[in-house]
């Protein structure tokens, strides 16, 4: 179901169930907490994450849940929230190809990466007026803070779907390209983050979730990114892009 890929300081992670949409049982998320687990271990530089398919990820795989015995709160506060924040917290920077269906536990495990490609053509949104279920997964807090609250309740009550082009140019990922380039485009930006300057990337990455998490104005944060750029000052990797810049010379960056 979930594959796991590393090579040249890069991991990629395939959701491999395109049968059904690449929809995730509890079995499923086990692996893909694994595999970043095994990622983070192995010390890649970057992370690409994608799926296999007509979709990338339809959310839940509830084919064989039965409604009335169904442990939602264990399933989902107990396996997906743990997973998302692996993901978020995840020690390099990730990226996500995002085509056909993104819902659901799916759109989750956008919301925990953090830069999101998508192609023109993909379906995010809210389904789940049909099944008497609400948005999960992070969906609510990314909506309202992107779309607002009417933008985000129009979506919940008609279940419509945006396309990955709306989406994007409504705020909520990075970049819309066409569905047939979406996959080597991701490829190529998750290996030239790999070769970049990591401890860098990680410090802008704290930076981004503390003043998305914890609220912070300007002059906290920019506080704290004082503080970050002192402590880069002592990195192999700043003396080397000072020294390339002097030098008029492509830096080679270590991660270190």
């Amino acid at each position: 179901m979930i594959d796991l890929t590393i090579r040249d300081d890069c991991a990629e992670v395939v959701l491999n169930a395109p049968q059904k949409l690449n929809s995730l049982n509890e079995q499923a998320l086990e692996e893909l907490d694994a595999a970043y687990r095994e990622a983070e271990e192995a010390g890649v530089r970057a992370l690409l994450l994608r799926g296999e398919g007509r979709g990338f990820c339809a959310g839940r795989d509830i084919s064989a849940v039965d409604p009335q015995s169904d442990d939602v709160l264990g399933y989902l506060g107990g396996k997906v929230t743990p997973l998302l924040q692996r993901m978020a917290s995840f020690p390099a920077p990730t990226f996500a190809a995002v085509h056909g269906a993104c819902l659901g536990v799916g759109l989750g495990l956008a919301i925990a990466t953090d830069v999101v490609y998508v192609a023109e053509d993909a379906k995010i949104g809210s389904p789940f007026a049909a099944l008497g279920a609400t948005l999960d997964s992070g969906g609510h807090a990314l909506f309202v803070e992107r779309l607002g609250a009417h933008r985000t309740l129009d979506l919940i009550y008609t279940a419509e779907l945006m396309s990955g082009q709306e989406a994007v140019t409504s705020g909520l990922f990075s970049r819309a390209v066409p569905a047939e380039s979406l996959v080597p485009f991701a490829k190529d930006k998750t290996q030239t983050a790999a070769r970049g300057a990591t401890l860098a990337f990680r410090e802008s990455k704290k930076l981004v979730a503390q003043i998305r998490d914890e609220r912070i104005g300007l002059w906290e944060s920019l506080t704290a990114e004082n503080h970050a750029q002192a402590a880069l000052c002592a990195s192999a990797d700043y003396i080397e892009g000072f020294a390339a810049f002097q030098q008029k010379r492509t830096p080679a960056f270590s991660g270190q």
